[in-house]
């Protein structure tokens, strides 16, 4: 079968994709911008890729009509006031792409609905549902509360709150009930209902075993890794200050709080059971989701997160405008090294940078611009790396993007997703054609205005000894189980 999948390099997208192409499914899979569009070389070759905006409205037959099916699988988190129409007219663009295919049926992941006073997210979703079934197209909705897995969104915001507070002072919505599903339960119902003519025109609520407060969620978690923890409740906090505090504690955007905090006030349960006669299997209970999510995260076996789709403040990053770094009207800040170790060592180094493995040198003053960044609605340090191993085009890592990834080269090239008065990239290369190699080691900044350019000028004695000392540590640096290890200092 045909089937087109959006939303293909997304979290979901990137759970599924495999799942499908095992089954024997030729994939067209949509994405933005296919450069970051990085899978399996055993995968690329047996699907078809191609670029597609579907918040724009189609001026010529981009998809393939030979589609029998199509999994709609795009979602916007983004500001509060824009992210509902958004997801409205992707969802109706999605529509006019098909109108000339053969396709039979749309299968689209929704969110539970269960109460008349529904927060701005879930609204959204609901109206998407809506545009979804007015189509002569079949619909298969199936609805999720909390998706538990590596890399998914509830499971690092838990992570961030159980692993880092003894206690936690919590809003009264950690009362409210909830029905979490394992990721692998998710991507089990989403194929199996892959053009099953009874599910045709039907909406599904999808849940696991347990119903659990968030509370409950927390500290289950905390068993899971062995910790205590304690929760006290307060009814005094608002909303706002809900959101204000996930954002602090946690690696989520300001913009993402707000919407989970406003969802989190409604009980998210199961009602329409039905799609267990249809597609029986085990489910996974809250504990063992997190016990497994851990053992993919032990193993380096993530394959998406949530933050590698996030792009803070500056909407959708297309990488093809910052692949090339600026030469004019810019300040630079380059450093080069003669490398006397082996070029595989140093390269490694490179694509290891940033997330537990940190920048090699200043850990304090990075921890603190980090924290600066947050407190201007950035996205601070908390977002780490998707893989501690390797790291791919199109990446969240810390308060960078990544634009390229090139191991042969090798050359790692970072623009800035913090918040400045400008634009940044982070460059690393080697040049392997020297005797000895050299590293070299060069920032970027491209100012807005005056206050661009005295933003460079106030920082200029910190890169001195940060960046100083970042290039001759990441030319050092060793595991800790080298016989002579070295750590950055």
């Amino acid at each position: 079968m045909r089937i087109l999948l959006t939303g293909a390099n997304g979290y979901i997208g990137m759970r599924l994709l495999p799942v499908l192409v095992e089954a024997g499914h030729h994939v067209i899979c949509t994405v933005r911008d296919s450069s970051r569009f990085e899978i399996k070389k055993s995968i690329r070759e047996k699907v078809e890729v191609v670029e597609v905006d579907f918040l724009e409205e189609p001026e010529k037959e981009t998809l393939p009509p030979n589609i029998d099916a199509a999994y709609y699988l795009i979602h916007s988190m983004s500001k509060a006031g824009d992210f509902a129409e958004k997801e409205e007219r992707s969802a109706k663009n999605f529509l006019k792409h098909l109108e000339k295919s053969k396709c039979k049926q749309v299968i689209y992941l929704s969110g539970i609905v269960n109460n008349e006073e529904l927060s701005a997210h879930l609204s959204s979703r609901l109206k998407v549902e809506e545009v979804l079934k007015e189509s002569q197209l079949s619909t298969t909705v199936l609805r999720a509360g909390i998706i538990v897995g590596s890399g998914s969104a509830s499971f690092e915001i838990i992570r961030d709150l159980v692993e880092k507070l003894p206690v936690m002072v919590a809003p009264k919505w950690i009362n409210t009930k909830c029905q979490p599903i394992a990721i692998r339960n998710v991507v089990g119902y989403l194929s199996g209902v892959l053009l099953k003519e009874e599910c045709y025109d039907r909406v599904f609520d999808i849940g696991g075993p347990d119903v659990l407060t968030y509370r409950e969620m927390l500290m289950d978690f905390a068993k899971v890794r062995g910790l205590k923890r304690s929760i006290i409740s307060v009814p005094v906090m608002t909303p706002r200050l809900s959101s204000y505090w996930l954002y602090f504690v946690t690696a989520t955007s300001y913009s993402l709080a707000t919407n989970l905090v406003d969802s989190m006030k409604v009980d998210v349960v199961v009602k329409r059971e039905g799609i267990k006669e249809i597609i029986p299997m085990e489910l996974l209970n809250y504990k063992e989701a997190v016990e497994l999510a851990f053992t993919k995260i032990e193993q380096h076996m993530v394959v998406s997160s949530w933050k590698d789709a996030m792009v803070a403040g500056r909407g959708f990053i297309n990488r093809s405008e910052f692949v090339e770094v600026p030469k004019n009207g810019v300040f630079q800040d380059c450093k080069s090294l003669k490398i006397e170790r082996s070029v595989e060592d140093v390269a490694k180094n490179i694509f290891a940078i940033g997330g537990s493995r940190g920048w090699y040198y200043g850990s304090f003053l990075w921890k603190i611009r980090g924290i600066m960044d947050k407190f201007v609605g950035g996205v601070g340090l908390r977002r780490g790396r998707t893989n501690s191993d390797r790291v791919y085009v199109g990446d969240a890592l810390d308060f960078w993007r990544v634009i390229v990834a090139d191991t042969k080269e090798p050359r790692l090239l970072l623009y800035a997703e913090m918040k400045l008065p400008g634009e940044a990239w982070l460059e690393f290369k080697i040049d392997k054609e020297q005797s000895p190699p050299v590293l070299y080691q060069t920032a970027t900044f491209r100012p807005h205005g005056l206050f661009g350019r005295l933003y460079w000028y106030a920082v200029l004695p910190f890169h001195y000894f940060v960046f100083n000392g970042m290039i001759r540590n990441l030319a050092k640096y060793e595991e800790k189980n080298s016989p002579k290890a070295y750590s950055p200092k």
